[in-house]
């Protein structure tokens, strides 16, 4: 079955940076989008990075441009999202998620999704 594995989160002070990592497994990767989602509590989930099958799109919440950037190795099944001058406002648990389409995905309705990793920024 698919299987998302995230990790790399942590808690950081404003500034600093963090790099996620998820690998996936049980689907062929490769022709997959992929995604970065984050809930915070009391919110919504929301999409925060998106990279096409073979990465030649992303898509990035208007927050996070600039700061982040979303990227993928197929050959390892996993895909990064690096998160620099981190703000309080980016902690969050942070999703990844997959779907065949590139539409749900930026709309944020991807079918399988990862168990989360928690980014806590302090100020």
């Amino acid at each position: 079955q698919v299987q998302l594995v995230e990790s790399g989160g942590g808690l950081v002070q404003a500034g600093g940076s963090l790099r996620l990592s998820c690998v996936g497994s049980g689907f062929e990767f490769r022709i997959n989008a992929m995604g970065w989602y984050r809930q915070a509590p009391g919110k919504q989930r929301e999409l925060v990075a998106a990279i096409s099958n073979y990465g030649s799109s992303t898509r990035y919440t208007d927050s996070v441009k600039g700061r982040f950037t979303i990227s993928r190795d197929n050959a390892k099944s996993t895909v990064y999202l690096q998160m620099n001058s981190l703000k309080p406002e980016d902690s969050a648990v942070y999703y990844c998620a997959t779907d065949r389409m590139w539409a749900d995905v930026i709309e944020a309705r991807p079918t399988n999704w990862g168990q989360g990793t928690q980014v806590t920024v302090s100020s």
